[in-house]
């Protein structure tokens, strides 16, 4: 894995070593402290161009384009009237390709990397972490044109993890509000404030192509700004669970992908 990560700067090919350990504690300290840590560079930047090139006739060609107006929690929510602010409505708009659509490609290398399991795991504090063994959904790869963005919502999942590959000329900032919500408060009125641009513990971060990002987007609502200018946005979506044998169902693959084989 050399040749596409720098494990010089990031040993994850050498778990339980003391440098690895330190590794894992930093990135413990930051999930603690902002919800999410990076790991810039992580993919070498030449590599990470070198994907994107190579999938770019495919988007062209053959990628899903995903686009639905949604609230922040992708549904009605029992309680509350369809007209609160909480519920205000978003577009969501980009085009994925899934992982039987990129096969042989450096981020399935990455994804199916018993190593990189193991960190991250660690990193959650989770005892481990097994691939997913549905062929479209266990690597997808986004792409953002001029105006489209990944609107407001909060993750279903307790850990999100992604590798940004290209960033756009402008805009593609990842804005996020740390814990704005909690599993037993759902704080309504502080979602409303975030939505009408009124929170001030919103923070926007850019991240550079080669990036890993694990965020833990369950309770912290987060967007992607909408892009501008010719360069795409494209970035990388792994999903790992804590169970073995997970799949979507052909509901969900025709939902998110246009396609349930």
């Amino acid at each position: 894995m050399h040749d596409i990560l720098d494990l010089d700067r990031f040993p994850l090919h050498r778990p339980h070593s003391p440098d690895w350990q330190a590794l894992v504690d930093r990135c413990r300290a930051d999930l603690a402290a902002e919800g999410m840590f990076n790991l810039d560079g992580l993919m070498r930047p030449g590599i990470a161009a070198q994907a994107v090139a190579e999938m770019a006739p495919r988007f062209g060609a053959d990628a899903f384009l995903h686009e639905r107006m949604h609230n922040i929690y992708f549904k009605p929510v029992e309680g509350l009237p369809p007209d609160h602010p909480a519920l205000r409505q978003f577009q969501t708009s980009n085009r994925t390709l899934c992982a039987d659509q990129i096969a042989g490609s450096a981020l399935l290398r990455l994804y199916e990397w018993p190593q990189f399991a193991t960190f991250l795991a660690a990193t959650m504090d989770k005892p481990e972490l097994h691939v997913m063994e549905d062929p479209l959904a266990c690597v997808n790869v986004m792409s953002y044109r001029e105006g489209q963005a990944l609107n407001w919502h909060f993750d279903r999942s307790e850990f999100t993890t992604t590798l940004l590959l290209q960033a756009p000329d402008q805009g593609g900032g990842f804005e996020y509000r740390t814990d704005l919500r909690s599993d037993g408060d759902p704080n309504y009125d502080g979602v409303a404030r975030l939505l009408r641009g009124e929170d001030p513990e919103s923070k926007v971060i850019t991240l550079s192509p080669g990036t890993l990002n694990v965020f833990k987007g369950k309770n912290t609502a987060h967007r992607v700004t909408p892009v501008k200018g010719a360069r795409e946005r494209v970035i990388a979506v792994f999903s790992y669970y804590e169970r073995p044998g997970v799949t979507f169902s052909d509901a969900e693959r025709l939902g998110f992908y246009g396609r349930a084989s």
